[in-house]
């Protein structure tokens, strides 16, 4: 389940929100006025997500380069 807090927790709940983002390893949403306004994410989860997006955008060889090596 995502964890959704105001964003004004950000400034009087930052050690608690950053603790939260290393353990889980997920992302902490936060709002305002109700909307969702921003994300946070410990780097080694956004490092992961960014080599999952690059793998993710690689074409996969063509028959050609295939042959040639």
């Amino acid at each position: 389940m995502p964890d959704i807090r105001p964003i004004s927790d950000l400034r009087s709940r930052f050690a608690e929100i950053s603790r939260l983002a290393h353990q889980s390893g997920e992302p902490v949403f936060l709002t305002k006025n109700g909307y969702g306004d921003l994300v946070v994410l410990s780097v080694e989860a956004y490092q992961k997500l960014v080599n999952q997006l690059k793998l993710q955008n690689t074409p996969p060889p063509s028959e050609n380069s295939l042959k040639n090596e």
